[in-house]
């Protein structure tokens, strides 16, 4: 509980009174804290942090200021508030506080906040290579393991988490490594479902599907190029996945479609409330309750085998601690894609250079590296897709979901253009080709009423709302007469059943109850299909041609489950089902080493 003194003293910070003059400034947080007393007053001692998660400081942090919850309410009404957020896990304050240099708002590292943090520069990253410390890297593995276990996994999001469960429901001692200050990877940001076929959730809602469908939807998506061996493993492991998440506390009763899919299989949360996050507290949830060794700020810059080609070990980069060698039976890799590195994204795909992407600050291609660098052979790696309905304004990716219950795309002339829930290729490319490269994403209250995770984006103020259709033209500078008459043709495809311009194949519900709503949308780097190659039981397959003994991976990471192009929904089941199979594989493997 937050006393009166410590409020106050928080809304000052928040109104950013100590960073404009009203109290001496000092240049940083460690500083600040300096005149309340001593190093101790953030660290165990005065050698500073003695773990990665930087435990003891988070803690002092909440113990003054309170929860996550408890600071914003503090705020001001009506701000974008970092504070309430997507963010799973334990409160980690200093990602963005930091204490001896200047803090950051790492929320900016997607979104386009204006939030004024007391002591705070720009966020900005450096990419830094995983070998380009060779020498320190070598003297550390020199000084040999710091400590053994059975299992480690490298990444914490959907796929990591999933299989840090599944490895410790199999016996396994696990350590999962996280280069970043918070956990959940790209899966904390993902909104719109968990792909899944022959489930109860639609059974009880009298959805007629067949995993088989699910296979034929997920090939035509990809092209065709897919493996169809991991195609079938995703499919048809699918509806137990989902019911693997439920028994762990997952709602994942509401079902909706997105683009590509010819049923309703698309599970979230009820209401519609967007599906990564809670799929990814869940999952944290477990893999804490199992006393999975969990840390943060761990980057692991080589996985270490020995001279037959076996996986020992992995050397990690503490950014507190340093480097350091852990002795491992059995490696995970779950890091996820390398969309938020542009550079590499340009090399496989010329067409997206200086692209936004919606990923997390994390996914920039270094698992890929350290994968390579361990032997393990690639696949489809110039396959890169634009998700095309991405918030110029807020910096958001804006779900499928929108459109999978009802949304329409128009252009600046008001007009449609395109089939909404058609792949997400295709969308994108008839996106790029309007007048400005942007469309507008057009709705009216009983889709935001379907839909809780519209709320999120009327926060972040990326949303435009009329009382009227022509209240909302002129905020848009449309012609209102033709935005009119494009929604009047549309609700009358809805009531005859079919859409005569785009053969739309969903019509969910006709846009008639004020008021109504517009999101600019634009394309933006999302997802990369290519990554490491795997077999059906997630084991990486080398250079060579053989599986690499010890070697497992799953998610993003991986190639040839998505093709040339990745179905919405599909991405969730897909960490959830392999990332499981990753986690019992490798602690077999550890157990039978």
């Amino acid at each position: 509980m937050l006393t009166n003194s410590t409020k106050s003293l928080l809304a000052l910070l928040i109104s950013g009174a100590l960073s404009t003059g009203a109290y001496a400034t000092p240049e940083n947080l460690a500083d600040f804290h300096g005149e309340m007393g001593s190093c101790d007053t953030c660290h165990v001692t005065k050698k500073g942090p003695t773990d990665d998660n930087l435990t003891y400081e988070n803690a002092q942090c909440t113990s003054c200021h309170g929860t996550l919850k408890e600071v914003a309410e503090t705020e001001r009404e009506g701000i974008v508030s970092p504070h309430q957020s997507h963010l799973i896990g334990d409160i980690s304050c200093t990602s963005c506080h930091s204490g001896h240099e200047k803090s950051v708002t790492y929320c900016d590292a997607c979104h386009s906040f204006d939030y004024k943090m007391p002591f705070a520069g720009k966020w900005e990253r450096e990419f830094v290579p995983v070998n380009a410390d060779k020498d320190a890297q070598d003297k550390a593995i020199a000084k040999g393991a710091k400590e053994t276990t059975d299992v480690v996994v490298i990444g914490s999001g959907g796929a990591g988490l999933a299989a840090a469960v599944a490895a410790r429901n199999n016996g396994a001692r696990v350590i999962l490594l996280e280069k970043e200050p918070v956990p959940g990877g790209n899966t904390k940001l993902a909104a719109g479902g968990m792909n899944a076929a022959e489930t109860k959730a639609q059974a009880k809602l009298k959805i007629e599907d067949k995993k088989q469908i699910m296979v034929d939807d997920t090939m035509k998506g990809g092209r065709n190029i897919n493996d169809p061996e991991l195609v079938k493993v995703l499919a048809n492991n699918s509806s137990g996945s989902v019911d693997w998440l439920t028994a762990l506390g997952a709602d994942l009763t509401d079902v909706g479609r997105m683009g590509g899919a010819s049923v309703n299989r698309s599970h979230r949360p009820t209401g519609g409330a967007g599906v990564g996050a809670h799929v990814a507290q869940v999952l944290w949830d477990a893999a804490v309750s199992k006393d999975t060794d969990i840390r943060l700020n761990s980057r692991v810059v080589r996985i270490i085998e020995d001279a037959s080609g076996k996986v020992t070990g992995v050397l990690v980069k503490g950014t507190y601690t340093g480097y350091y060698l852990i002795n491992t039976d059995a490696v995970v890799i779950a890091t996820g894609g390398f969309a938020k590195n542009n550079e590499r994204v340009a090399k496989y795909d010329p067409s997206l250079k200086g692209f936004k992407a919606t990923n997390h600050p994390g996914a920039t291609g270094d698992g890929l590296d350290v994968a390579e660098l361990a032997g393990a052979a690639t696949k489809d790696l110039e396959y890169v897709q634009a998700h095309p309905t991405y918030s110029p304004v807020g910096g958001v990716m804006v779900t499928e979901a929108v459109r999978g219950n009802g949304a329409i795309l128009v252009n600046r002339d008001g007009k449609r253009f395109v089939n909404e829930i058609t792949t997400r290729d295709k969308a994108s490319a008839a996106i790029l080709a309007q007048k400005g490269e942007s469309a507008y994403l057009l709705f009216d209250d009983s889709v935001r009423k379907s839909l809780s995770k519209i709320e999120g984006y009327i926060h972040l103020h990326i949303v435009n709302e009329g009382k009227t259709l022509d209240e909302l033209a002129k905020k848009l500078s449309m012609p209102a007469p033709e935005l009119t008459k494009t929604l009047a043709t549309y609700n009358g495809f809805v009531k005859n059943g079919k859409d005569a311009q785009f053969e739309r194949p969903d019509l969910p519900r006709e846009l008639t109850t004020a008021p109504y709503y517009a999101i600019e949308v634009a394309p933006a780097v999302h997802h990369t299909m290519g990554g490491v190659a795997i077999d059906t039981k997630a084991e990486v397959k080398g250079k060579n041609g053989k599986n690499i003994p010890g070697m497992f991976a799953a998610g993003e990471i991986t190639g040839g489950v998505h093709g040339a192009n990745r179905l919405g929904g599909n991405a969730i089941s897909d960490i959830v089902t392999f990332g499981r199979i990753a986690g019992e594989q490798a602690a077999k493997y550890a157990k039978e080493n």
